[in-house]
């Protein structure tokens, strides 16, 4: 038997940016606001979740959804039976995983010991679980940082960073963990367990690290599948869901924030967004702001990876923009039907696994009836 309710907000996800906006909607009187995981425990840090619970929000674990039966309406599952829950807006902020092994075409076994920088952190920190004695980590940034400190705080050695950004990390990355730049993993070595991994350079030199785990990490996929099925437009660029300046997607009264809009963010991006949709979705449920219609696009050109939001509509907001390669220096122009609208100089090194932060005072000058707004380096 599906039983049915009715709340104000609905959000899916209790990660930072979901718990985030759950809080400062209850906070700010929204009405009902309720959250669904799908896991027995809440993604975000355990403050933001009682930050919610605090602030008036129903936090609702080990639910998960299932589908749309309706525009505003969502089937759920979860031990206690299934049910139909209608909501007068919908906050998507089901976050964004990392691309394993498989998906990025690695040869090799399949042993034991092949981790992506997620399923780590639930096995040291989540389980107290033994993840192996000797490891290599691949990738770059923040979430390489991640990795090497669990695998530390696990008492393994980590025997390399691997990375294909041919710069070399600074020490406070990694220590005395040796960085091998412009390379990638050419094989994955073992059976049974790992025994090691063959790297292969840029230059078409070869070796074999000996090692029993390796940690994928970064390269992350929105976790768009219930955006999709409800019908929501998705940027080709992000893979998740295209987005105004006010957190709006192509669905009206569905919003979207966090990992799902641009996977590998800092949880502070999270938790930014998720306060900064508050104020949009009470401009809709008070019939304040019309959903916006056509909405100018906005693309990023290579080498830039991609941009968010990328649509602009009645609501500016800031850009935020991913690099595809390492920039130097790099010139930012942002134009529209070849009318300059922004040129600035960035002063500094542009890495593909940190976000570069545009303002968005000019979007009053972009023409609702124009072309794309395009954003490319010089």
């Amino acid at each position: 038997m599906t039983t049915a309710r009715t709340v104000d907000v609905l959000v899916v996800g209790a990660g930072p940016a979901g718990l985030c906006a759950a809080a400062r909607l209850a906070a700010l009187g929204a009405g009902t606001v309720e959250v669904l995981e799908r896991e027995p425990n809440p993604a975000g840090v355990r403050r933001w979740a009682d930050a919610a619970v605090r602030a008036g929000a129903v936090l609702r674990t080990g639910v998960t959804a299932t589908g749309w039966s309706g525009p505003l309406t969502l089937g759920t599952t979860s031990p206690s039976g299934r049910e139909r829950v209608t909501a007068r807006a919908v906050i998507l902020a089901t976050g964004a995983r990392e691309r394993p092994r498989g998906a990025r075409l690695v040869p090799g076994t399949r042993p034991a010991g092949v981790w992506t920088g997620g399923e780590l952190r639930r096995a040291v920190y989540g389980h107290g679980q033994d993840v192996g004695t000797r490891a290599v980590v691949v990738g770059a940034g923040p979430d390489a940082r991640r990795a090497v400190r669990t695998l530390r705080r696990a008492g393994v050695e980590v025997a390399a960073l691997v990375t294909e950004e041919p710069w070399r990390a600074p020490g406070a990355l990694t220590g005395r963990t040796p960085v091998l730049g412009g390379t990638t993993v050419a094989e994955i070595l073992g059976r049974g367990r790992l025994s090691g991994v063959r790297v292969l350079r840029r230059d078409g030199r070869a070796a074999t690290v000996a090692c029993d785990t390796v940690v994928f990490t970064g390269d992350w996929i929105p976790e768009h599948d219930l955006a999709r099925t409800g019908g929501v437009a998705l940027d080709p660029a992000t893979r998740g869901p295209a987005v105004d300046g006010a957190f709006r997607t192509s669905v009206t009264g569905v919003f979207a924030v966090g990992g799902l809009l641009h996977g590998g963010e800092p949880a502070g991006t999270a938790v930014e967004e998720g306060r900064a949709v508050a104020a949009p979705v009470l401009a809709h449920l008070s019939g304040r702001a019309p959903w916006p219609g056509a909405c100018v696009p906005v693309v990023a050109d290579a080498p830039l990876r991609w941009v968010t939001p990328n649509r602009l509509g009645t609501a500016g907001g800031r850009l935020l923009l991913r690099a595809g390669r390492p920039l130097a220096l790099p010139v930012v122009v942002v134009s529209q039907d070849g009318a300059p609208l922004l040129r600035r100089r960035v002063w500094r090194v542009v890495v593909p696994s940190r976000s570069l932060t545009l303002p968005a005072g000019w979007a009053a000058r972009v023409d609702p009836g124009g072309g794309p707004v395009r954003v490319r380096v010089v």
